[in-house]
């Protein structure tokens, strides 16, 4: 019997954390927005509901692959399944639920030996409640640590995994260590610990980045 997806955080059942695709989403500065239209409808008379869906590669809760920044660098279908999916770590960064406005090395000691899968919780969920929040992401000595820590994956609750002054060699060094980025995870219902994680994203040919959808049991 397949065990459901529910977003209670039962034991033995699986947490949705990826963000609803919809046209009021927040979305990356200067990223296309989404756009969900009726092409036919049964109100209509149709005899099926189609509609069409107009979107940025890097919407909602999605990964970064090294096309995204890296010139000749692989597409997003060519990103190992075993990277994408395995055990996993949520870290909570949040001081007593306040957002974190960096995340420098010092912030990453405490990643647990052996760690491959890595998601930070920045925040309790006031970005995905529309609410403003400090500028957060990795500094460059992080990203340097999870490369030198072995990390296949990173993901973060932000629309990016650095900050958004100067984003440019915080996914250089980890796409080219080929580490996954994987960005806009919407970790409230998801607790800090280990957990399995499932993150497939859909399988654009040489695409630069995909939405994802990524699910956690504990």
């Amino acid at each position: 019997m397949t065990t459901p997806i529910h977003e209670s955080g039962t034991p033995g059942g699986w947490i949705d954390v990826s963000l609803p695709i919809q046209p009021d989403m927040p979305v990356y500065p200067g990223d296309p927005p989404v756009e969900l239209a009726i092409w036919s409808s049964l109100s209509a008379g149709e005899p099926f509901a189609v509609s069409t869906l107009s979107l940025g590669t890097h919407t909602g809760t999605h990964v970064d692959a090294p096309a995204h920044c890296i010139p000749g660098g692989a597409g997003v279908d060519a990103l190992p399944l075993d990277a994408l999916c395995g055990p996993a770590c949520v870290l909570d960064l949040a001081d007593a639920g306040e957002p974190v406005s960096v995340i420098g090395r010092a912030s990453l000691l405490a990643l647990p030996v052996g760690c491959e899968r890595l998601l930070l919780r920045t925040h309790d969920g006031r970005l995905w409640r529309g609410e403003a929040l400090p500028d957060a992401g990795l500094e460059l000595a992080a990203a340097s640590l999870l490369v030198e820590r072995g990390v296949r994956l990173v993901g973060i609750d932000r629309l990016s995994i650095a900050p958004a002054g100067d984003p440019l060699p915080v996914h250089q060094a980890l796409l080219e260590a080929g580490i996954v980025i994987l960005e806009g995870l919407d970790l409230r219902a998801a607790p800090g610990g280990p957990c399995q994680l499932l993150c497939l994203p859909l399988k654009l040919a040489g695409a630069d980045g995909a939405p994802a959808r990524v699910v956690l049991r504990y």
